[in-house]
């Protein structure tokens, strides 16, 4: 399978209605303390103002934590019991309505136990969608005769047009965690609208979608959901303008509201699965020769500068920051698209997304965190990347950020230069020494003589010995291969990339090693 280009994109206006700017820390006035809203009701006229109003609101209140507490019927579920609990589609939202999409409210249960809300906008108007066990095949659950509204735990949109058959494009279930997918795509790395203490001593915190407003679609690409996000320590409205094709945009505006001091705070998050690859098989035994959803980080930064950077599956918690000023790109990219890299016919692991983040607007200093987690079974997302502004939000300030989400196979936006297209690294005969190979590959390289090519390295140790470049390996690829001697180190960084004179010919490939 040949993995559709990415369309061409228009630039849309996306700060509308209640968002001024998408500048983070736009605005810091202290808010003075009014009661909070409730949730506007049945055949209320809706707009976006209606969530941004609503989560300025509630920020200037307590918290107040939902009630998880699941029916008996539902309680202890395990994977297995909640996955046959499926959707009738003849009762899905606007089934019968032909507008191009349907609604899945998704069940409650197993690990999904807060309930959420959800309603729809129709003719500008709202309307509550109502729990109701007709709505699902419940499996070998037996419900009590009288079921309460319990609420959902989510909801999925399907596309009904201009498909072969009905397609997930975008899940809103756990936190605030997205999935969505380009066609022909296996589900992978997941989006966070927002991140608090990842990583962080103190424990992580997971802001949730408490409430979704769908705005029925008036064309049959386009679909547009608003959410209310809650949490102990901020409050914040979303708008997320789905569009979907042979890729699937979505253009994100968010209004952040904090309760408390936020000096650990991500925006356009995402977290995926890499358990081992060519460059970090330390204790692997699998017949797959691969295991991951993303290869590596790309990043272009406010200058220009295409970086790449592979993850890994470390022995201890790494935390990288890469300091910028207004980036103009990152995001985890699944460059390797051969079945035969990774030999699962289950898993699919080449049919990964991509997801790319396209910043909108100022976003000002800060920096792209990415975070490695070891982890040693692949049902677990143990890597992480985020932006993070420089400076804390206050609390009682008002917050603006918008970008566009794009999943694809690649990025909407190619390097001018060669990319690297495979890192890979093993001992040598000697202790304390190891081996690296990078290949790179493009037009610009090809283009330039061989004799005109460098390596500009660098590594913080010092360490490197027998450098050398091999040109047209398998019969186009330029390889730098290297020795790097670790001696009592337990973390070296390492950069390269590969010059024509002064003038890159291609990305800056960046790498941490640790024992």
């Amino acid at each position: 399978m040949t993995p559709p280009p990415n369309p061409p994109v228009d630039r849309r206006n996306l700060l509308r209605a209640g968002v001024a700017s998408a500048v983070i820390g736009l605005s810091s006035r202290v808010l003075a303390q009014q009661p909070p809203a409730a949730l506007p009701a049945e055949g209320e006229s809706f707009d976006r103002t209606t969530v941004v109003e609503l989560a300025r609101s509630i920020s200037k209140r307590p918290y107040v934590a939902p009630n998880a507490a699941l029916p008996d019927w539902l309680s202890g579920l395990n994977f297995e019991q909640y996955s046959a609990i499926r959707n009738r589609a003849d009762r899905n939202v606007w089934a019968e309505a032909q507008k191009g999409f349907v609604l899945e409210p998704l069940h409650r249960g197993f690990i999904y136990q807060a309930p959420v809300q959800l309603f729809v906008v129709e003719g500008g108007k709202i309307r509550r969608l109502v729990y109701s066990t007709q709505r699902y095949d419940l499996g070998r659950l037996t419900p009590p005769p009288t079921v309460g509204d319990i609420g959902f735990s989510g909801v999925r949109i399907v596309r009904t047009a201009g498909e072969t058959a009905p397609r997930e494009v975008a899940t809103f279930q756990g936190a605030s965690f997205i999935k969505a997918a380009a066609r022909f795509q296996a589900s992978g790395v997941v989006a966070r609208a927002l991140s608090l203490k990842t990583a962080d001593p103190r424990g992580e915190e997971f802001p949730f979608f408490k409430a979704f407003w769908i705005e029925q679609p008036t064309a049959d690409d386009v679909i547009i959901v608003h959410a209310l996000l809650d949490s102990e320590s901020v409050a914040g409205a979303y708008t997320f303008t789905i569009r979907v094709g042979e890729v699937t945009f979505i253009d994100t505006e968010a209004a952040i509201f904090p309760r408390v001091l936020l000096d650990n705070v991500g925006f356009a998050g995402m977290q995926a699965t890499y358990l081992f690859g060519a460059n970090d098989r330390r204790g692997i035994d699998d017949y797959r020769p691969a295991v991951y959803e993303v290869s590596g980080l790309q990043m272009v930064s406010g200058v220009g500068e295409w970086i790449w950077r592979p993850v890994t599956n470390p022995r201890q918690l790494q935390i990288s920051a890469f300091m910028d000023e207004n980036p103009r790109g990152f995001g985890f990219v699944q460059r390797d698209r051969d079945f035969a890299q990774f030999q699962d016919h289950e898993a699919r692991f080449e049919s990964r997304p991509t997801l790319w983040i396209e910043p909108i607007g100022d976003w000002r200093a800060g920096n792209v965190q990415l975070v490695e987690i070891p982890s040693d079974n692949e049902i677990h997302d143990n890597i992480l990347a985020q932006w993070r502004p420089k400076e804390p939000l206050q609390p009682g300030s008002e917050h603006f950020i918008a970008y566009r989400q794009h999943w694809c196979w690649t990025p909407p936006d190619r390097p001018p230069v060669a990319i690297v297209v495979g890192t890979r690294t093993g001992r040598t005969s000697q202790q304390r020494r190891r081996r690296f190979v990078v290949d790179f590959a493009g037009e610009k390289l090809a283009a330039t003589k061989p004799e005109d090519i460098s390596a500009n390295f660098w590594a913080s140790n010092n360490g490197l010995n027998n450098v050398r470049l091999i040109h047209g390996v398998g019969g186009k690829l330029t390889r730098v291969a290297f020795d790097l001697e670790t001696g009592n180190e337990n973390l070296i960084e390492l950069r390269l990339n590969l010059k024509s004179g002064e003038t890159p010919v291609s990305e800056t490939w960046l790498y941490r090693w640790t024992p």
